[in-house]
């Protein structure tokens, strides 16, 4: 297999100068460095590598579930692997760095010279830019394990004093000497989890399903599908305005018990088409692959909507509330929790819990999205340690601040054993009067205040509000491209802080 840096790029045509738009400059800047930096640190062909690794673990292990050896791949073929690759890792920094959808940043790319030439989509010849769809498998390219490996050797790069300045462009190495934890909420993609709405959701994916199957000709006896919506819609809009009547509770049962009747209608109907649909699909021109995403599509609702039934007539009719664990929140996102946090714009909050940790600079050097519901805060800090110790090694972490939520006598011990400072806020006032005695403890503490801005950063610049993710896996991987654009971001940053007093003494020169 050919060596990833011997890639050769095509030839690009030269920007043209633009003058008087500072913005268009530092934006030109930041990608600019940031391939600096992916070329000279090596990410880049760290990424190629172990891409082509992945891709030809696949290929081996398709070729002997058909009973056969994989063929050697051509140079041609590789090098072809190669360019997709560099450029899928471009594309998801990009993209991040812009937080625009699939196609508004397709759009985007092919109206911008800047974008094209950090993509390696500007040729001399002709402009070829990914599409939306191309772009949603290039967020999906790797695991995010391998993001993460990515992740891990650009800090290691920016904490080793021999690589620091050479490759980054740093005035000086970063430290991780003290870090800082804290935890937050990644939003799902979702509405409001209103229980009535829920039915409905579940009548309209139903029907939308059915009619595709029917306009491929597959048909069972029924009413017009777009009545069933029109009806669900209807039940809605007087369910929403029932709460204005004077006999509120009693016309919102009426009408609950109406939209469960036509939901059970709805869910025979759909079970009808999804057999027929598997019994006939070879007489209609649908893929055996579209036929089962229609049936899945199909099956994922009618699993669910029993319980959404019985869980609106529990908490609107019988008037009893549903455990958390035991919620539905959506249809469509399966791993989604309510999440309590008790802030002043979310009382309550449903997605996943975000556990971050930063150094001074703001680098995050950590991170986990939590598939099931998290633990308390306490009982995360040992796994991040852990981690931390992983990739800097046992003794590079020195100090560690976080809020009174991470407090706990097991984590003090913790610390302790570990030789690493507490600065962990206490929750006995007591002895937060007591410590707050101490330099260190109180430098740490108010050092701590910037993480939440650099959370707010992450989630509102790079995740996006809400991020468009869908499904626990992919909003995973989305995250760690999100992380590897923020660091990359701030590296480049601190790198044109450390080049700017060296330009204007050779200016003044």
């Amino acid at each position: 297999m050919n060596d990833p840096l011997l890639f050769q790029a095509e030839l690009s045509v030269r920007l043209l100068p633009v003058v008087g738009n500072a913005d268009y400059h530092d934006w030109r800047d930041t990608l600019q460095r940031l391939d600096t930096i992916l070329r000279e640190a090596e990410l880049e062909a760290d990424f190629v590598r172990r891409y082509l690794e992945q891709y030809e673990r696949e290929r081996r292990a398709e070729a002997g579930r058909h009973g056969c050896t994989a063929k050697p791949l051509t140079p041609r073929r590789c090098q072809r692997l190669q360019r997709y690759a560099r450029q899928a890792l471009r594309c998801n920094v990009a993209r991040a760095l812009t937080a625009e959808p699939y196609r508004d940043f397709a759009a985007h790319a092919a109206d911008s010279p800047l974008l094209q030439q950090f993509c390696l989509c500007a040729a001399v010849e002709q402009v070829r830019v990914p599409a939306k769809s191309t772009l949603e498998r290039f967020d999906k390219i790797v695991p995010p394990e391998t993001v993460r490996a990515i992740i891990d050797r650009l800090n290691l790069t920016a904490v080793s004093a021999a690589a620091a300045v050479p490759q980054l462009g740093l005035a000086q190495p970063l430290n991780v000497e003290a870090c800082f934890v804290d935890n937050t909420c990644v939003k799902a993609n979702i509405h409001f989890p209103v229980d009535w709405v829920l039915l409905r959701d579940g009548v309209r994916t139903l029907i939308l399903a059915v009619s595709l199957i029917r306009r491929h000709g597959l048909r069972q006896r029924m009413d017009t599908p777009k009545k069933f919506l029109r009806d669900m819609n209807r039940l809605a809009i007087a369910m929403s305005n029932a709460r204005r009547q004077r006999s509120a509770r009693k016309a919102r049962k009426l009408i609950l018990r109406r939209m469960c009747r036509l939901s059970q209608v709805v869910r025979d109907h759909a079970q009808r088409h999804r057999e027929l649909l598997q019994r006939e699909w070879p007489q209609t021109d649908l893929s055996e692959g579209q036929a089962q995403q229609i049936s899945a599509r199909i099956e994922g609702v009618l699993q669910q909507l029993p319980a959404a039934i019985h869980q609106a007539r529990e908490r609107l009719i019988g008037g009893r509330q549903v455990d958390n664990a035991e919620k539905i929140l959506s249809l469509y996102e399966p791993d989604v929790h309510v999440i309590v946090r008790g802030k002043a714009n979310a009382e309550v909050e449903f997605g996943n819990t975000l556990g971050l940790c930063e150094q001074s600079d703001g680098l995050i050097l950590d991170w986990k999205l939590f598939k099931d519901q998290a633990p308390v805060d306490a009982a995360q800090l040992p796994e991040t340690i852990v981690r931390l110790q992983r990739v800097f090694g046992p003794h590079a972490v020195k100090a560690l601040g976080a809020d009174r939520g991470f407090h706990s006598a097991a984590n003090e011990r913790l610390l302790q054993h570990q030789e690493i400072y507490d600065g962990l806020c206490p929750r006995q006032p007591g002895r937060l009067t007591e410590r707050a005695r101490e330099e260190t403890f109180l430098a740490l503490q108010k050092r701590r205040a910037q993480t939440e801005a650099r959370v707010s950063i992450l989630k509102n610049v790079f995740l996006g509000r809400p991020l468009r993710a869908k499904g626990f896996d992919h909003r995973d991987t989305s995250l760690a491209w999100c992380v590897l654009a923020h660091n990359l971001w701030l590296i480049a940053r601190l790198a044109r802080a450390a080049a700017e007093p060296a330009q204007r003494r050779r200016q003044s020169a």
